[in-house]
């Protein structure tokens, strides 16, 4: 066989190989074009819908969050102690305290511990029946009703309470510890110890007009 003939053979080979290259090509562009309009086709567009939960009636405050240490037989254990106030300002309110490895634990468990110890407080028009004072441990809390427009003169861990109770107008002053563990857990004293008008009206066998007279 003589060289041109061979060379003429390994071109026309080149050529045919080229063309089938260009032709599995272009097949598989085709291919991938018709992918997408056919997944697009079978797939089915979410709707997104929002469910909107209804809001609580009950807040929480978050008063004081420490770092507890317990002396155990391997050392020390490290905690931290949660004390929240729970209300639905109207009329009912709690004061939870829990202790926990993790800070949002012992928040969840404080709550718990403040819906589990309701109390409810007598409010008239929108301040306390009479004055009082709270005790608990070295703190003590004096309580005085308002006028209409005073506010809530009250700070620290006896102000969340009243707030979350629901009053509106009331003077105070937080006597003796100034732990808010204490103030809070005399306030909720003072306003447990608190007396209806009617109630006392009809102790002394009287009528609401005559007591308030």
């Amino acid at each position: 066989m003589s060289e041109e003939k061979l060379e003429t053979q390994v071109e026309e080979t080149v050529e045919m190989a080229e063309e089938t290259a260009a032709v599995e090509e272009t097949a598989a562009e085709e291919v991938a074009a018709e992918a997408p309009a056919k997944k697009q086709r079978g797939r089915k567009k979410k709707v997104e819908t929002q469910e909107v939960k209804p809001e609580s009636e009950w807040k929480e405050q978050v008063v004081q969050i420490r770092r507890v240490t317990k002396v155990v037989k391997g050392g020390k254990k490290l905690s931290f102690r949660a004390i929240v106030i729970v209300g639905n300002q109207k009329g009912q309110v709690g004061v939870g305290c829990a202790k926990a490895s993790e800070v949002i634990i012992a928040i969840q468990k404080a709550i718990a511990d403040g819906r589990k110890n309701l109390i409810t407080v007598p409010i008239f028009k929108t301040t306390i029946p009479h004055p009082i004072t709270g005790r608990s441990g070295a703190g003590a809390v004096m309580l005085r009703p308002a006028s209409q427009g005073t506010g809530i003169i009250a700070g620290g861990a006896v102000r969340s309470v009243l707030e979350l109770a629901g009053i509106e107008n009331i003077l105070s002053k937080s006597l003796g510890s100034k732990s808010p563990l204490n103030a809070a857990n005399a306030t909720l004293e003072a306003l447990k110890s608190l007396r209806p008008f009617n109630e006392v009206a009809k102790k002394r066998g009287l009528t609401m007009a005559e007591l308030l007279n």
